[in-house]
């Protein structure tokens, strides 16, 4: 009997029989590289460490310190990791000098294109000047080791250079979306207590140049800690001007000298902070630091990206989103590939801007995020517009949520001419670089699967007790031992690192503790995992625990539904019950609410059909295209509390959504629906 046939249909239901076998090829690693990582660890990620520049070799590959309870009280220490322990290095160096020095230098690094249609190609030695200058204008504002920099501003290759100039002086650098309010830019200035935010005037977006600069004087306003604000001339847009504080990026970075001598840090230095998003409570803002992220970020792109030196690599994030920290810029950078980065959306001022700059630049490497994907066959249907040579494409990824299945063979179909493999990378802010991910010339790929964790990385499904389950059988997802990129602590708040990721299992294993990255997960019978999402995001109908991601997926298999959100709102009867909401695709064909409920009841099962099908233009997400799918059920329950005169609760953080305007469009869908509706109708 195989695992499928064995198990419940509730926890059988993501066993994929499609699979795709790894292509033959000459690929950088084989198969050997698990049992040699396996074998030993920590000498495996010493190699990885080895491909990069030191200054000083380290004494101690990790020094780890697990979270143990105090013998008197019981509380539980600080768990903390060191890794390439007294090992220094200059993060910068590894990413634009080394490279320029083995004769680089004339290489494109980076292929930029602006969303008007502007374009400039920068080769490595353009970048070190650049680099270099914006490391004497940081020294000249009196940014010194440690200090730290906001960086709000979209993608441009300036934000590329001031991360870098950041890193080449020791300065922390924390990049923010450039469409964020000045409410979440002003968290991020307090909470860092930085001394610099570097901005613009303004930015193009969806065709329309937008003034910036008044949301950053906004974040900026009286903070005692800020002494500058670094203005990069993007729009040519008037803008209000501070004396004494506002200084522009082309009279200070352009008459810097070009001449910039680096010192190695600890690798422990800290990096970056990058802030997770939340409906509760304020966003956490992660440390990473120098050594063992850039070992985690570098060797993982080499590896499972099968980095090469022809290579064109396209990571279609924000760089203010961790996936272009680590596959934007100090992955690729690291290995001296040639990026793409653009400045715009995807359907401006065509739905085929995509394809065009895969043609125009020549991208081999193509990673990008399943709602895009989802966007796409929403707009082409069951095939790309003729008239684009795809041809270079040789690697296709995505990241962000977990990819459907249907979304995943589309995208192979389309993009990879049938025959590329898909790298689907799960990780997140909190891990550094990719914790699960296939090897293209390794693993059987199973569409809407991560697959296998990376060589060095120990992952497992486990229940409350931390033991692990059976093949098929959900739970929650951790890690069993430290790995080089994992967030260091929560900025100014270890003892939030320590209860959010440390804490519930406590004492387990040989290394003293499991990290819980607050997914749920199964593994199947080939040891392939599967995404559920997150641990609060299953809804619990009569007892049944439905993951919200596989609902979305049998949703977003009907043509008529573009992108679906599925919640538990709170129900009388059942305790929860499925609440979905559902941005129509744009075809001829209007949404159908009673044959939803019965695909969903046909694939998952009757207790995971939705009760309520709501109608919305946009789903409110996170920048790495994660639904919120706790406000959707907050935003419920605010109706209905308008709706019986109560006053709603409240949201909580909303601040870090790339489209906090969708909050306002679901609000309104839910209060535009008759009075009798019961997905809004009070609750006894």
């Amino acid at each position: 009997m195989s695992t499928a046939e064995a198990l419940p249909r509730e926890e059988a239901r993501l066993i994929e029989s499609r699979t795709y076998p790894a292509p033959a090829g000459d690929w950088n690693v084989d198969a050997s590289i698990y049992a040699t990582a396996e074998a030993d660890p920590l000498g495996f990620w010493e190699d990885a460490a080895r491909r990069l520049e030191w200054a000083e070799p380290w004494h101690a590959a990790l020094e780890w310190q697990p979270p143990t309870p105090d013998p008197a009280t019981g509380e539980l220490s600080i768990p903390e990791a060191r890794w390439f322990v007294g090992g220094r290095l200059n993060v910068a160096e590894n990413c634009v000098d080394r490279h320029v020095r083995a004769g680089q230098g004339s290489k494109i690094a980076l292929h930029f294109e602006g969303e008007p249609g502007d374009r400039e190609s920068v080769t490595y030695e353009d970048l070190q000047r650049r680099v270099h200058q914006a490391a004497n204008a940081l020294t000249d504002l009196g940014i010194v080791p440690g200090d730290r920099v906001v960086v709000y501003l979209p993608v441009l290759v300036e934000t590329i250079v001031i991360a870098l100039a950041c890193a080449r002086i020791g300065a922390v650098h924390s990049l923010v979306f450039g469409g964020f309010s000045a409410e979440a830019v002003r968290f991020r200035l307090e909470d860092t207590r930085a001394k610099l935010l570097v901005t613009s005037d303004g930015q193009f977006r969806r065709g329309t140049a937008v003034e910036v600069k008044s949301a950053a004087d906004e974040a900026a306003r009286d903070l005692p800690h800020l002494e500058h604000v670094l203005v990069v001339r993007r729009t040519g847009l008037d803008i209000a001007w501070t004396e004494g504080r506002d200084v522009w990026w082309h009279e200070s970075v352009g008459a810097a000298s070009e001449e910039h001598e680096a010192r190695a840090f600890d690798a422990e230095h800290p990096l970056f902070i990058i802030y997770t998003s939340g409906t509760t409570g304020k966003p956490k803002g992660l440390v990473h630091t120098s050594g063992g992220y850039l070992t985690h970020a570098s060797w993982s792109h080499w590896a499972h990206f099968d980095a090469r030196p022809e290579d064109v690599h396209w990571c279609t994030a924000d760089l203010a989103w961790v996936t272009a920290h680590t596959y934007e810029i100090y992955g690729p950078l690291s290995n001296g590939l040639t990026q793409v980065i653009y400045e715009g959306t995807p359907g401006e001022p065509t739905r085929e801007r995509h394809l065009e700059i895969i043609e125009r630049y020549g991208v081999s490497v193509y990673y990008t995020a399943p709602t895009l994907i989802r966007t796409f066959m929403s707009w082409f249907g069951s095939e790309l517009p003729g008239g684009h040579d795809l041809s270079t494409l040789r690697l296709l990824g995505t990241v962000g949520e977990a990819i459907n299945p249907e979304a995943w063979v589309w995208f192979r179909r389309t993009f990879g001419r049938d025959a590329l493999p898909i790298i689907d990378t799960w990780w997140q802010s909190e891990t550094g670089a990719s914790m699960l991910v296939p090897l293209p010339g390794v693993t059987t790929l199973k569409p809407g699967s991560a697959t296998v964790p990376l060589p060095g990385i120990d992952m497992a499904v486990v229940d409350e007790q931390g033991r692990e389950q059976p093949a098929g059988v959900a739970g929650t997802l951790v890690a069993r031992r430290p790995w080089p990129g994992m967030a260091r602590t929560v900025w100014g708040d270890p003892e939030r690192y320590r209860d959010s990721y440390w804490r519930d299992h406590a004492g387990r294993g040989e290394h003293g503790g499991f990290y819980v990255a607050g997914d749920s997960a199964t593994v199947d019978a080939d040891g392939c995992f599967w995404i559920l999402g997150r641990l609060d995001d299953v809804v619990n109908v009569s007892g049944h625990r439905l993951s919200t991601i596989e609902i979305e997926s049998a949703l977003v298999a009907d043509p008529t539904v573009a992108e679906a959100g599925a919640a538990g709102v709170d129900d009388a009867l059942t305790g929860q019950a499925v609440a979905v909401f559902l941005m129509p695709s744009g075809g001829t064909a209007e949404l159908d609410p009673a044959a939803l409920r019965a695909r969903v009841a046909h694939e998952i099962g009757p207790i995971a059909k939705p009760r309520h099908v709501i109608e919305v233009p946009d789903l409110p997400k996170t920048r790495s295209g994660k639904i919120m799918r706790r406000l959707l059920a907050q935003l419920v329950h605010a109706e209905r509390d308008r709706r019986a005169g109560r006053t709603p609760g409240p949201l909580g953080d909303v601040t870090s959504l790339q489209n906090p305007e969708a909050v306002d469009a679901v609000a309104a869908a839910l209060t535009a629906l008759p009075a009798d509706d019961p997905a809004v109708a009070p609750q006894a």
